[in-house]
């Protein structure tokens, strides 16, 4: 069995959607000949909310090694934990690469910085290294025009930092080919033949663990009367136009007072937005990011799911594969270009409406209604409807599997060079 050094600084108990990649590979690769042995960092030094009831969902037998970084108390030099702790995270790679020799590094990304280890590794042992991009590294986020300033520095140090990481990458892969798209435009000495795309996709187990764990939501009351539609996961600052879509459908379904729409884990923008709007008495946002089964509890519970994207088409919420295994009517506002159009369709979870350049979603208000109003009476769904088999495709070991073949895949391609 071929072996892997997963270098995921962020791991369970960490509650960031960026853990769940590296978690279904600890699980899943064994199954397709790669052993896996993850190193992160200790939660001690996370700065997140730490998810106990996460952590019990990584079995036992997943080996995992985790080391110090700089506190963030009584003084915090710096946030990004990937920098905190890189010194460390290089001494405890290179005593694993001296003691196993694996076949290949896995780098996560976010957090980014760690991703230099790629290329020190290969230099100093010749092991040959994946980045794995679940998220753009340097996107042209909001703020990183301004000269100087944290947005600014933390952009130009990427573009800086990426370039040696990216010439000797042996492989890369990410959620969505938009995810490092930018990547290979910066590096043409790269194939796009040897990238996969593959999304996080979603465990079905962890939905099994709240069933034999039942308890209720504690954000609404799903017996109340009301007709609850739940939006879990972060806000993109690309999304809101499609928010201001969304609040504006809600006027017009004026017919539904007991229509409540919740946002989970979207920071508070979303509450000061539906104050502007006057949807205090239709919108609720619980600002702060709630424990990973929590949030597939209340999605379970509601009566209907918000998918929502934003107007950058590469743009694929890994949210879309928790709504659909929920059970609940998904309603999916999605760029037409995302997979996540392409996943919800396939699956025929419920309404789906899609706007473009062309096409934005303020021109889709009259759709968005009514696709709230089919989803949330119910009556155009039943788990019976979903296209599961073509769904099982999504999976989480779908997609580990997709990506195990790209590494057996630049093995052989490396092997040929050799």
């Amino acid at each position: 069995m071929k072996r892997v050094v997963l270098v995921a600084p962020q791991f369970p108990p960490c509650n960031l959607a960026a853990v769940h990649r590296n978690r279904f590979l600890a699980v899943h690769l064994p199954k397709f000949g790669w052993r896996p042995h993850v190193l992160t960092v200790d939660p001690s030094y996370y700065e997140e909310s730490l998810d106990w009831e996460l952590a019990r969902l990584v079995p036992p037998s997943v080996r995992v090694t985790r080391t110090r970084a700089l506190p963030t108390r009584p003084i915090r030099p710096v946030g990004d934990v990937s920098i905190r702790a890189l010194p460390w995270l290089f001494a405890a790679l290179d005593r694993i690469v001296r003691a196993e020799r694996p076949d290949l590094v896995c780098l996560s990304i976010p957090p980014n910085y760690s991703a230099i280890l790629g290329p020190l590794v290969r230099l100093r042992h010749g092991i040959p290294y994946v980045v794995d991009y679940q998220d753009p590294w340097n996107h042209p986020w909001p703020g990183c025009q301004v000269r100087f300033s944290k947005a600014w520095w933390a952009y130009q140090i990427g573009r800086g930092l990426e370039r040696p990481v990216l010439r000797y990458a042996s492989l890369l892969t990410g959620a969505g080919a938009g995810y490092y798209a930018h990547a290979l435009e910066r590096a043409p000495w790269l194939d796009a033949r040897h990238c996969v795309a593959a999304p996080i996709g979603a465990e079905a187990s962890d939905f099994q663990f709240l069933d034999d764990h039942p308890r209720p939501p504690t954000l609404f009351d799903h017996a109340d009367g009301a007709r609850h539609v739940v939006y879990a996961g972060a806000l993109l600052p690309r999304a809101f136009s499609t928010l201001e879509a969304l609040f504006a459908a809600l006027r017009l379904n004026q017919d539904q007072p007991r229509l409540r729409m919740h946002f989970i884990g979207t920071g508070g923008a979303v509450r000061r937005y539906a104050d502007r709007c006057g949807m205090r008495d239709r919108v609720f946002e619980h600002p702060a990011r709630i424990p990973y089964l929590d949030v597939l509890n209340h999605l379970k519970h509601a009566h209907a799911v918000l998918v929502m994207g934003s107007d950058e088409p590469h743009y694929t919420p890994s949210k879309v594969f928790q709504a659909v295994l929920a059970r609940r009517p998904v309603v999916g506002l999605l760029h037409g270009e995302s997979s996540g159009a392409t996943i919800l369709r396939q699956a025929n979870a419920g309404p789906l409406v899609t706007f473009n350049a062309q096409r934005p979603a303020s021109t889709r208000v009259a759709d968005i209604a009514e696709a709230l109003s089919c989803a949330t009476q119910g009556a155009t769904y039943s788990p019976e409807q979903v296209n599961w088999g073509a769904f099982a495709g999504y999976s989480a070991e779908a997609m580990t599997r997709q990506l195990a073949s790209g590494f057996d895949a630049a093995l052989e391609a490396r092997a040929a060079r050799c």
